[in-house]
């Protein structure tokens, strides 16, 4: 690992370089979510419905334990809000094919709708910062996300191939 304070960094790994990255990470995390939270907030739903609903809606039919495992919150915090995405007619919770036990999970007209309007806004903010950027940017800001993930949900995004989008 660099060391930062050697002053043999490349400029981009300066101390100010650093700082502000994590400044750039904060304010785009507050813009990023804060459309959606004024959706969610007239439902009376927060961020961790909004991650169920949106992580259900990619993985039709994944079970609660994925969910789980993705989500990286506890079974309680995930009970209170599935019960409440289920009890309000955004989810549907099924016995699995193989093991009744699992519950396998997918949204509903009503869910896919709400996950519609959730995600048009933040694809339209990603899609505009992407054509300011260009495409080197898109694959060098992919790459900075990877890096900043655990190497354990590494696997989930395969690497692409030249060309292909």
């Amino acid at each position: 690992m660099t060391d930062v304070k050697t002053g043999i960094n490349p400029l981009f790994l300066r101390e100010e370089e650093l700082r502000q990255g994590l400044e750039l990470l904060f304010f785009a995390y507050r813009d990023f979510t804060g459309e959606a939270d004024a959706i969610l907030d007239e439902y009376g739903f927060g961020r961790a419905h909004h991650r169920v609903i949106y992580f259900v809606g990619r993985n039709p039919g994944m079970t609660v334990s994925d969910l789980l495992g993705i989500l990286r919150i506890t079974k309680q915090s995930l009970s209170r809000v599935l019960g409440q995405l289920v009890e309000e007619g955004f989810i549907t919770q099924r016995p699995g094919t193989r093991d009744r036990r699992q519950r396998l999970l997918e949204l509903t007209e009503k869910g896919v709708e709400l996950e519609r309007q959730l995600t048009e806004r933040q694809r339209a903010r990603i899609a505009r910062a992407y054509r300011a950027a260009g495409a080197e940017a898109v694959e060098g800001y992919r790459k900075v996300l990877l890096g900043l993930i655990d190497e354990a949900d590494r696997a989930r995004f395969p690497a692409r191939t030249p060309g292909r989008r």
